[in-house]
């Protein structure tokens, strides 16, 4: 059998969707490039913009005839947006075969062995399909566990990576309730990983070829776990522990909270060598008015102050960050505080974003109260001072 996998957003969702892959894989199905010749399709899906849930939307409109054609194929949806409308979606696309939220990722080996065990009972029992293709490659035996490290080629097989960068997920989830953000009620509250899984599953990939490391977390520097004699192992120590790996030469990490960036955590991350100098660490605003609106839990000044502490520490810091342009109630002044903050932070790299009202957030009921036109505005503003940023790094000579 061969398996496609379409995956929409972030690096979270790469790392769950290698994490749906090893559960076939372990039972001998095969990773195809070629999805309209594949057996089974898993569409991992995101919601955190209006415009990733309607791609994904016209995507499983699309496969409509690819299953019309073979009705033996097998069409997965998983993701935050499979999460959010779980309800509703059978309904609207019936050539769905399973629907698989968020918050069930863990579960998946599970939810797939029970799906194929009834589908496999009503396959037999259907003396219609007589002529539809022989799904016995189920293998439900533990000796598919044992190949579980290599394709049916014998090419080793580095779950979670793009090309020597291993995708690690330490934790799911998030405690946090940023007013534009639709993240916590499709992935739940934060789960955290035993670290020894964590390690584990690193020494694994690192074993297979994978040299550089991501952790992964919705606010990834809040994760701590409590071991067997008690001892709170924090994200500074996890990272220690990381270091420690024969192999691992690069780490790096998405997406850290300023309120999670603890005198500790800079000591740590100045400390290890094997730390990527690129930080991406969000703002949203440089507006204190606007992030208090937000609900982000930090003002201006201390965003400021911990990107200080962070040079001081890493002396070669390459910094990104978000904004959000346009939120209810921003005023020309609010955004003038955000243009100054972009020019103080000496930026990298930043993802500008016009804000959009999201359904089911807080702040979908607030009065959108920033036109289209001042959003765009706004928006070509800040991108032509980090474009102009950009051209000063470029001249200084190397």
């Amino acid at each position: 059998m061969k398996l496609y996998i379409e995956t929409l957003g972030c690096q979270m969702n790469a790392a769950d969707s290698e994490e749906m892959a090893e559960a076939f894989l372990r039972r001998g199905v095969q990773l195809t490039s070629r999805k309209l010749s594949s057996d089974a399709i898993i569409l991992n899906t995101c919601t955190v913009r209006d415009h990733a849930e309607q791609k994904a939307l016209s995507y499983l409109g699309r496969l409509k005839d690819w299953k019309r054609i073979h009705p033996e194929r097998v069409l997965i949806v998983a993701g935050c947006a499979a999460e959010r409308m779980k309800a509703t979606l059978k309904k609207r696309f019936p050539h769905i075969d399973l629907v698989v939220g968020a918050k069930s990722i863990e579960d998946f080996p599970g939810m797939i062995d029970k799906f194929f065990k009834n589908r496999k009972n009503g396959l037999a029992n259907d003396h219609k399909q007589k002529k539809t293709k022989n799904y016995d490659w189920f293998n439900e035996s533990e000796e598919a566990f044992e190949s579980s490290e290599s394709r049916a080629s014998g090419e080793p097989l580095v779950l979670g990576t793009q090309g020597e960068s291993a995708f690690v997920t330490i934790m799911r989830g998030c405690n946090y309730s940023c007013s534009y953000c639709i993240v916590p009620s499709v992935r739940g509250r934060e789960r955290y990983r035993d670290p020894e899984a964590i390690l584990a599953e690193i020494k694994r990939k690192v074993a297979a070829g994978a040299s550089k490391v991501m952790l992964l977390g919705q606010t990834v520097n809040s994760y701590w776990h409590k071991d067997a004699s008690q001892k709170i192992i924090d994200f500074s120590d996890l990272l220690v522990r990381v270091d420690a790996i024969a192999g691992v030469e690069e780490i790096k990490f998405m997406s850290p909270h300023p309120h999670y960036l603890s005198d500790k955590l800079i000591r740590t991350l100045g400390e290890l060598k094997t730390i990527s100098p690129q930080i991406h660490f969000p703002v949203q605003s440089g507006s204190n008015r606007i992030l208090k609106a937000m609900k982000r839990n930090y003002t201006r000044e201390d965003f400021i102050e911990k990107t200080r502490a962070l040079r001081h520490a890493i002396p070669d810091l390459q910094l990104s960050t978000d904004f959000i342009v346009g939120f209810p109630g921003e005023t020309e002044e609010d955004f003038e505080e955000t243009l100054s903050l972009a020019k103080t932070l000496n930026l990298g790299m930043a993802y500008c974003f016009k804000y959009s009202p999201r359904s089911g957030t807080e702040s979908s009921c607030f009065k959108d109260d920033v036109s289209r036109a001042e959003k765009e505005e706004r928006l070509s503003r800040l991108l032509e001072v980090m474009e102009s940023k950009k051209k000063k790094r470029e001249k200084v000579p190397a």
